[in-house]
């Protein structure tokens, strides 16, 4: 588990809303307080989720005389966000593919510096296939890989059984 420091900030006529200094882009807001507060660990961790997933560093913490020093951060009210830092193992493997859809892959990856091969067939691979099934809470289970089809046909007869 880490904590993460988290910027509350309200504007006339808005939501309160939710910045994490460590994590840029990642954002939220909430009607109330509690929501707010409730939004920011389900962004923030998330977020983590997202990027251990992609194989990125997740930063250290900062500390919280480093994030208030940031002028923009002067009116903000910090907090406290505990979420589980998840290491996903990446493994090697030897695959083949046909040149054209090789060729396809690195022309992309050549024109979006962020990405690479792995990084882009990864993803295609989850667009092909759902995660559905979170871990249990203390499992060192990572998640369930489901097949869209089959989590389709799976519900269709659900449905069916459900009329009769």
């Amino acid at each position: 588990m880490a904590n993460y420091i988290a910027l509350l900030r309200k504007e006339s006529k808005s939501d309160y809303g939710v910045d994490f200094p460590d994590f840029p882009g990642c954002i939220t807001a909430g009607k109330t307080l509690e929501e707010a507060k409730d939004m920011a660990q389900e962004a923030l961790q998330g977020h983590i989720d997202v990027m251990a997933e992609y194989g990125d560093d997740i930063p250290e913490a900062s500390s919280l005389e480093k994030v208030m020093s940031d002028p923009d951060n002067k009116e903000a009210v910090a907090f406290l966000v505990e979420v589980r830092l998840t290491k996903v193992k990446a493994q090697r493997i030897n695959i083949t593919f046909p040149q054209d859809i090789l060729r396809i892959v690195d022309n992309y990856v050549a024109t979006h510096p962020e990405q690479n091969r792995s990084k882009v067939l990864t993803e295609a691979a989850k667009h092909y296939m759902v995660i559905l099934k979170k871990p249990k809470p203390g499992s060192s289970q990572v998640g369930e890989v489901v097949h869209f089809k089959a989590r389709k046909k799976a519900k269709s007869k659900k449905k069916s059984k459900e009329l009769v």
